[in-house]
């Protein structure tokens, strides 16, 4: 139903790929999310917390280097433990505290000097530009439904995202106390479609702003975008809600590998959860962005 949609959608959906440690460790954590290009200009769309996500990996970088330059003065001595506590407590680290984030947008453009933001007052919505690029990676651009009363409950859409981060170009240097990206290593990651019927319509003061999908939108596919099997951009995934459906177990016998077992199941549905494509082309107006509808 989807094959060709898909495609189409291929061409300008990309993965923004995350590295993170926490200062428990020297382990490096893979993460990812989503992004669409809507015109041939380098501006693109994602969630408003994965921008925020981008934003902060800059402060909590510089904040690490300061405990870093801080924690290698302190002499080595019988003082030492102590005084490493006080620096804790200083930049607030804990063992699950995230120290570092380092973020990489892959096969968008050729090169940048960097990239602006607009972040939506209310919405999970933020538009990304591009700067100073000279050739785009991506092929076409995000064509949106012109006609939203079109969209109505029960047709079934489809979400294009990266919600398995499979990339390994990354490594913990223990020379430097850093996690860095590598040139070797696998770097990419498969694309993952999800299909859903639409079930109801997300609304607040100001009327309809979202629409709610009867599968979850996976991790990673955070502001990737929403499209029927021609291929038109309904929205752009959010979030996933989990709703308590009420089918308890609790202690249940059952045989399993021939012996009784008690067991206990709390059951939920989760849906997705996408921001509405009048807000999404609203947005763009407000902010001067051209787009496309059909």
């Amino acid at each position: 139903m989807f094959q060709d949609s898909i495609e189409k959608i291929a061409g300008f959906t990309r993965p923004i790929h995350t590295i993170l440690r926490t200062y428990s460790g020297k382990k490096v954590i893979p993460g990812a999310a989503t992004l669409f290009f809507v015109n041939e200009e380098g501006y693109a769309i994602t969630c408003k917390h994965v921008v925020n996500q981008l934003i902060s990996s800059e402060k909590l970088t510089n904040n690490f280097k300061a405990f870093k330059a801080e924690r290698d003065k302190l002499p080595k001595d019988g003082k030492y433990a102590k005084k490493l506590k006080g620096l804790e407590l200083k930049y607030k680290y804990s063992p699950e505290s995230i120290i570092q984030v380092k973020n990489t947008f892959v096969d968008c453009v050729d090169y940048m000097s960097g990239f602006t933001t607009q972040i939506h007052p209310k919405l999970d919505l933020a538009i990304i530009k591009f700067n100073d690029y000279k050739i785009p990676k991506y092929q076409n651009h995000a064509i949106f439904k012109k006609d939203s009363s079109q969209i109505k409950q029960g047709e079934f859409l489809c979400r294009l995202g990266f919600p398995f981060p499979e990339f390994n170009n990354f490594k913990y240097n223990e020379v430097t106390d850093d996690i860095e990206w590598t040139a070797t290593g696998k770097k990419g990651s498969p694309r993952f479609p999800i299909e859903g019927m639409v079930t109801r319509f997300l609304a607040d003061n100001e009327g309809v702003n979202g629409i709610e999908m009867s599968t979850p939108g996976l991790k990673g596919q955070s502001g990737g975008p929403l499209f029927n099997r021609e291929g038109i951009v309904y929205g752009m995934q959010f979030s996933t809600k989990h709703l308590h459906l009420g089918f308890d177990i609790v202690e249940k016998e059952i045989l399993f590998n021939n012996k009784i077992k008690k067991v206990s199941d709390y059951s939920f549905i989760h849906l997705g959860q996408c921001i509405h494509v009048d807000k999404i082309k609203e947005f763009l107006t407000l902010h001067k962005v051209k787009f496309y509808e059909e």
